[in-house]
């Protein structure tokens, strides 16, 4: 049984898929991280939000703004709220599931077998070359997850994006900290400019 119904339209005016089961749960997050070389954020946002519709992208944005601020690895965090939205305890074990099971598998034998062959020059061209493709799809998402908020054309989030962005990439400020201001302060700016328009 899903705990809230899945959202009526997507950003685009199309109709959103029904609550997924727990098995489509599993097989869809184990499907991501498989295909996920890098990163399964790219594969995650593409199955999330344009392949299946469970969420709009501005729902994946927020849903993901609230994994990364939670402690622990962000897409595994994505995962669980995921899978427990709709589907509740259950679903965030399944989720969590198909996410970790299938390339714990893989990356053990892989490991094995990287202790017996990892010297080889050929090998360290591949995965050199794997880790050129993993940061161009980490840029494909990050402009994929940036274009909700720019064509809402909201100052304050804007400012604040650039602020958190200057404060962590640049100053290289802790992301403790810097969090610890940038939340409160985001949920202020919103409380008022909500209270303003109403």
């Amino acid at each position: 049984m899903a705990l809230i119904d899945a959202p009526d339209r997507d950003a685009g005016g199309a109709a959103a898929a029904p609550a997924p089961g727990l098995g489509e749960l599993f097989v869809a997050f184990a499907k991501m991280s498989l295909a996920g070389f890098g990163g399964v954020l790219v594969w995650a946002r593409r199955a999330i939000v344009e392949q299946h519709r469970w969420m709009t992208a501005d729902e994946f944005n927020e849903t993901f703004a609230l994994c990364h601020f939670l402690p622990g690895p962000n897409i595994v965090n994505l995962s669980v709220v995921f899978g427990s939205r709709f589907r509740g305890i259950p679903g965030a074990i399944a989720a969590f599931a198909g996410l970790l099971g299938p390339p714990l598998l893989i990356v053990t034998l892989l490991a094995v077998l990287y202790a017996h062959y990892g010297e080889l020059e050929t090998l360290r061209r591949i995965l050199a070359g794997v880790s050129y493709a993993a940061i161009g799809l980490l840029f494909a998402v990050v402009l994929k997850m940036l274009m909700p908020l720019l064509r809402k054309r909201d100052p304050v989030a804007i400012g604040l994006l650039v602020a958190v962005f200057v404060a962590v990439g640049v100053l290289r400020l802790p992301m403790p900290w810097v969090l610890a201001v940038a939340v409160p302060f985001s949920i202020a700016a919103t409380y008022l400019l909500r209270r303003r328009a109403a």
